[in-house]
Formats: structure tokens, C-alpha cells, sequence
């Protein structure tokens, strides 16, 4: 098993070309590049919206749904801590 180079911050300063996107350059067409910051914008949404919810699934005893929600909550947490990941290691969005 060969071992890759490690990408730094310039490989991604400008976007990996073609990197997930199949449909790059048929057509003149740019390569797509990654909505990192939508994507966290969207996981902090719901990460407080899933806390809010489960604060008032478990205030009203409605147990099963408060469990359900901190489960989605839990979720978001990890999915936001991937993004900043991403983000910190230069990749561009």
C-alpha cells in the first residue's frame, strides 16, 4: 500500500480540481467546488434547533421524542465538528 503525500493549506487554497464532481470540464464547465460554510451555517441551525426541541421534549415528558432529538443533535455536533476540520485545513467553500 502506497502512502499518499499529505495535503497543506496551499493544495486547497484553490480547490482540488475535479474532486468529486464527474461532470468537471464536460462542456466548459468549472469544476464544482465544496458549500463548506453553508454546510456549517446548516449544521448550527440544527444542532440549536435539535437542543431547543429536546429542552422541551423533555420538559413536557414526551421522553421517546426528547431521545430521538439528542440523538439528531448529536449528529449535527459531530457533522459541524468534521466541517471545521475541513475548513481549518485549508479546503476552499
Amino acid at each position: 500500500m502506497r502512502d499518499k503525500p499529505r495535503r497543506g493549506k496551499a493544495d486547497y487554497a484553490g480547490g482540488l480540481p475535479d474532486h468529486h464532481d464527474p461532470t468537471a470540464g464536460i462542456g466548459g464547465a468549472a469544476p464544482a467546488q465544496s458549500a463548506l460554510t453553508l454546510r456549517a451555517v446548516l449544521a448550527a441551525v440544527g444542532l440549536v434547533v435539535c437542543i431547543v426541541a429536546a429542552v422541551a421534549a423533555f420538559a413536557l415528558d414526551v421522553v421517546p421524542l426528547g431521545v430521538v432529538v439528542v440523538v439528531l443533535a448529536v449528529i449535527a455536533l459531530v457533522d459541524l465538528i468534521w466541517i471545521v476540520r475541513r475548513k481549518r485545513r485549508g479546503e476552499p467553500g
